[in-house]
């Protein structure tokens, strides 16, 4: 029977993913799975180039067998769902990282496996793949599937913009509580010393993460991808799964070996959480997501451009001259008080020597399919300084 804290875990974990997946808009999401350059790049960069750069690292740095098996299975390991966090929270593409996630998430279970046997072989001749608790892994690939299955199925049959920014707010919580939560129970009843270890291994683990962030950017930026995507595949390249390689270690190490391993994930942890905050802030700044760069960083984190854009965009807006008077104007608005009707008159001043203008009839139709519900929020005024970054990058999404 499983485990109070692997139910809270699972729980939170299935909030996350529900949350970030049912803040997309599912036309978005139908655009993304189109999106074959942005995809095939993203799976290159999470299944070829980390777990070589992984494998890289462990020969050059003669890395002990503990440590090494062990950041094998980290850079080997699907993406995290924490990605879709850090996508949300600082405003990079969430539609292709919960399209990402979901395609990681299934292909994880046939790349996984392979790329560890190759490259944990050819490294120290072991057997890693026989170590993999299967049933977690496949525990963790319903609970994400079910979890963005349910989201999109709610966000599409809800079909409101409301929704989706609430949502929103239900994921980042979760992910926090996610983060605190994993925190905590990293540091009870552990041995583990993360900081009495030599600087290869420092260096070593630190390596693979700094350097698919590094190919990520140059790989998406030759592509010419849009730069909320080039942020996206770059947050879904090296943030991993570190709970797979804890469940490994726990498995295949005693003594000191099981100390020794188990400080990798935590240490590959604490540095992909240090260095995505400190791109994505970047990035943020470079105009390189959906967010304005001049908005205050709280206003950032704490607002979903996602959506409000998206709404902002569907609005059906018509700049007309409006008449003299009143009872010229025949106009019907939806309950969201949109305007989908609007007829007016003009007519010329007695005085007017024009005869094109002396009698002007204008008609407005407007008919949305299946509208959705306003959010009730509007997009964070911007500094002057930075409204046009702030179009330019709304122009490229």
């Amino acid at each position: 029977m499983a485990s109070f804290n692997e139910v809270a875990g699972n729980a939170l974990l299935f909030f996350l993913v529900f949350g970030m997946s049912a803040t997309v808009d599912i036309k978005m999401l139908v655009a993304q799975l189109r999106n074959v350059r942005a995809i095939t790049m993203g799976c290159f960069l999470q299944f070829l180039i980390l777990p070589l750069c992984g494998f890289l690292v462990v020969k050059f740095f003669e890395l002990d067998r503990s440590v090494g098996i062990t950041l094998l299975v980290v850079t080997s390991s699907p993406g995290g769902s924490y990605s879709n966090w850090w996508c949300s929270i600082f405003n990079a593409d969430l539609a292709l990282s919960v399209t990402m996630t979901a395609i990681s998430t299934l292909l994880s279970v046939i790349l996984m496996p392979l790329n560890l046997l190759i490259y944990c072989n050819h490294a120290y001749d072991a057997d890693v793949v026989q170590t993999l608790d299967f049933n977690s892994l496949f525990t963790a690939l319903m609970i994400v599937m079910s979890a963005i299955g349910l989201g999109l199925f709610a966000s599409a049959k809800i079909h409101s913009y409301r929704f989706n920014v609430l949502a929103n707010k239900v994921g980042n919580y979760s992910g926090i509580a996610l983060v605190a939560y994993s925190a905590l129970m990293s540091n009870t009843g552990g041995e583990t010393q993360i900081w009495e270890h030599t600087w290869q291994f420092y260096v070593g683990v630190m390596l693979p993460c700094c350097a698919g962030l590094l190919v990520a950017n140059l790989l998406t930026t030759f592509l010419s991808l849009n730069k909320p995507e080039r942020v996206t595949l770059s947050v879904e390249c090296c943030y991993q799964n570190v709970g797979i390689a804890t469940s490994v270690a726990l498995t295949m190490f005693k003594g000191d070996e099981l100390s020794t391993a188990m400080a990798v994930p935590l240490y590959y942890g604490l540095v992909e959480a240090v260095l995505l905050g400190i791109y994505c802030t970047i990035a943020w700044k470079a105009n390189w997501t959906k967010a304005p760069k001049n908005v205050s960083f709280w206003t950032m984190v704490t607002t979903s451009y996602e959506v409000l854009l998206l709404e902002d965009e569907n609005l059906k807006a018509v700049e007309v001259s409006l008449p003299k008077h009143q009872q010229d104007v025949n106009e019907k608005v939806n309950k969201s008080g949109d305007t989908i009707y609007l007829k007016y008159s003009v007519d010329g001043d007695e005085d007017d020597d024009d005869e094109d203008f002396q009698n002007i009839n204008c008609m407005c139709i407007q008919l949305p399919e299946g509208p959705k519900e306003a959010s009730g929020y509007h997009l964070p005024d911007v500094p002057e300084e930075s409204s046009e970054p702030h179009g330019g990058a709304r122009a490229e999404f």
